[in-house]
């Protein structure tokens, strides 16, 4: 690079065409790589299709509503997510609770609706969760012995081990003594909503991973955090302002057409009126679309990259005239209804109410029409929360995200790629590439840093000192 003044964001000259690098895709992968490139004072493009930032964890306005796509929460344990969020200026927007704290309600009961806590105690682990599975109420006493056993077998899996992957993980809890209500009441609460996808359909060596590092490594890994404010505020608003900082161009509403490789061995990325010469590319958007934009020979095996299933997310918006829950959020169990929030005030609702339920491997939801999941879900919401049965509905609406993340099944280890492609020059960057976690805003911040440090290494440039490192990691 020469030693003159950076351009202006948004301002190119011939010499930044030709050198630097273009990151394609403006979610989370793709905000990170932009920023740890651009911090080691690499020249940056960021070319986003659609008109703002953020991936598939952004907002949108709704009359005087702004409304999260879907709720997402980190834990802890994400280190890299809370690392982004301090890199944006954003963690005070997305805090985290103080200690573990989750609210379990159940419908199954004879008795009728009864209510649970999973939560965390100021011990080392496992004794910091031991109090509280004793506790359990939705669990025979023989359920939560054999949960201890089963996460003490869980704790001693070796994650590096690739034949984990091949397994699935409900047929090893049921190997490890798990009832049929203990994986329903308490492995698949947490594995349905970090995973997205139910013990018998997700990898052995990814839930074990999920496990092993939210509520086995360390005794506040598994504290929740979830942003305050929409999500758009961190992900389109706060992340523009940092990448603009750090001297990105940043480029919505450019989708781009074709990436290939130049004679001199750079990179041309074109976009409807524009090409753009560049020493590096990371492509951090989905599968399929980085299968289309692949050169030939980039990967051994680039139809592995369309065998990487994907599973969807529904989330069912329901305003009320007059608050009815008391609480931030609560698990349900006995109902089709998984997970509720409280999303009144970050949304701008000034009096009633506004629940969001979020509901994950959602495959036989997801293309309902609204009256039908109306119908479905209301009267739920109505044994779980008593307060909603004499209130009014003001606004029912859904937001469907039919491809959310990779499905996490058996044996998908095998097709997720690494940040290195075999195009010199060329990077690959998103939550389905091969992170170690499952499709997680955790997994997308990770996988830029990955195609960053690539890309860097190749760029002959010195990682910045204010980049995530991995040995941090819980």
């Amino acid at each position: 690079m020469s030693d003159g003044a950076r351009p202006a964001p948004g301002q190119r000259t011939p010499e930044s065409a030709a050198r630097g690098a273009v990151v394609i895709g403006g979610g989370l992968a793709g905000i990170t790589a932009a920023l740890a490139l651009a911090d080691a004072d690499v020249r940056v493009t960021l070319l986003e299709g659609r008109p703002r930032l953020g991936g598939l964890a952004f907002s949108f306005q709704r009359g005087e509503l702004t409304v999260d796509n879907g709720q997402h929460v980190y834990l802890r344990c994400c280190t890299a997510y809370r690392w982004f969020l301090d890199r944006i200026e954003g963690a005070a927007l997305a805090p985290l609770q103080d200690r573990l704290d989750v609210p379990v309600v159940d419908l199954a009961k004879p008795e009728g609706r009864r209510l649970g806590r999973l939560r965390r105690d100021p011990l080392p682990v496992p004794l910091h969760l031991g109090r509280s599975l004793a506790a359990y109420p939705h669990l025979s006493l023989a359920e939560r012995a054999s949960v201890g056993r089963a996460a003490l077998a869980l704790k001693g899996l070796d994650l590096a081990d690739p034949t984990l992957d091949t397994q699935d993980f409900g047929s090893w809890l049921a190997a490890h003594g798990q009832s049929a209500r203990a994986i329903e009441a308490l492995w698949d609460l947490v594995g349905v909503a970090t995973l997205n996808a139910v013990a018998g359909d997700s990898s052995l060596g990814l839930a074990a991973m999920v496990f092993k590092t939210g509520l086995l490594s360390d005794p506040g890994a598994a504290d929740i955090g979830w942003a305050h404010v929409p999500l758009g505020e961190l992900h389109d608003r706060l992340a523009r302002k940092a990448l603009d900082s750090a001297g990105v161009r940043t480029e919505v509403r450019s989708r781009v057409t074709s990436v290939s490789v130049m004679e001199n061995g750079g990179w041309r990325v074109e976009v409807p009126g524009e090409r753009i010469e560049t020493d590096a590319v990371v492509l951090a958007v989905p599968q399929r679309e980085a299968y289309e934009l692949l050169p030939p020979g980039a990967l051994d095996a680039p139809e592995r990259l369309l065998e990487i299933g994907t599973a969807p997310i529904l989330n069912v918006h329901v305003v009320y005239d007059r608050k009815v829950l008391a609480r931030p959020f609560f698990a349900a169990l006995g109902t089709p209804v998984q997970w509720v929030f409280d999303r009144t005030h970050a949304s701008g609702l000034r009096s009633g109410q506004y629940l969001a339920l979020s509901q994950s491997a959602a495959q036989d939801d997801i293309d309902l029409p609204v009256a039908e999941l109306r119908a479905r879900y209301v009267p739920e919401l109505e044994k779980l929360l008593p307060g909603t049965r004499g209130a009014v509905i003001e606004d029912f609406f859904v937001t469907r995200e039919r491809t959310a993340t990779f499905a996490p099944t058996p044996g998908v280890g095998r097709l997720r790629p690494g940040a290195r492609t075999k195009a010199s020059g060329l990077y690959l960057a998103g939550a389905w590439t091969a992170t170690g976690w499952p499709a997680t805003m955790e997994s997308a911040v990770r996988s830029g840093v990955s195609a960053a440090d690539a890309a860097l290494r190749a760029l002959g440039r010195p990682r910045p000192s204010r980049l995530f490192a991995f040995e941090e990691a819980a």
